[in-house]
């Protein structure tokens, strides 16, 4: 496999980052009030405060970034067609998440898409440990975050059917 260049890689970095924190925006557009909608919500004892959300997608977002650099660089897109695909499956499964509870107020929608996107993280995490196993590592984190926040999904959804018909 040929080496990549420095400038390669470096801009092949930036890209990657790029398009997680693009799908980032995707979301945040959906969620420029989630903050005094997350606030009207019952909430289980164990929800985060909203605060804690931003900081923890931000680290993510740079992980799952750096997570599918890697991978691009072990062939690029020729040789990690699956794992690159599911990569952006998962992308906008994430962005829509935001969209369908913060936006249109669906939680049963919500919590659909973010049990398909636990499946697809999954997938992803295999697929990069196959090509390159600390680009599966980083996406640990990130599987976990959502499982959790399938978890709390579920209870807020169940705690307001008035407000997440």
């Amino acid at each position: 496999m040929p080496q990549l260049s420095k400038q390669k890689q470096i801009l092949g970095l930036v890209g990657w980052l790029a398009l997680s924190f693009v799908a980032s925006l995707v979301g945040a557009v959906a969620s420029v009030d989630a903050g005094d909608f997350y606030a009207q919500l019952e909430r289980p004892g164990w929800a985060p405060p909203g605060a804690v959300f931003g900081p923890v997608w931000t680290i993510l977002y740079a992980l799952m970034g750096v997570a599918a650099w890697l991978v691009w660089r072990r062939g690029g897109f020729a040789a990690n067609r699956l794992p690159l695909s599911l990569y952006f499956a998962q992308l906008m499964l994430n962005a829509l998440w935001s969209w369908l509870f913060f936006a249109w107020h669906l939680g049963a929608w919500a919590l659909g898409d973010v049990l398909l996107l636990l499946a697809f993280i999954f997938a992803t995490l295999l697929a990069f440990w196959r090509v390159h196993k600390l680009a599966g590592l980083l996406l640990v984190p990130y599987l976990l975050w959502a499982g959790f926040a399938a978890a709390l999904n579920y209870a807020v959804w169940q705690l307001n059917p008035q407000l997440l018909g």
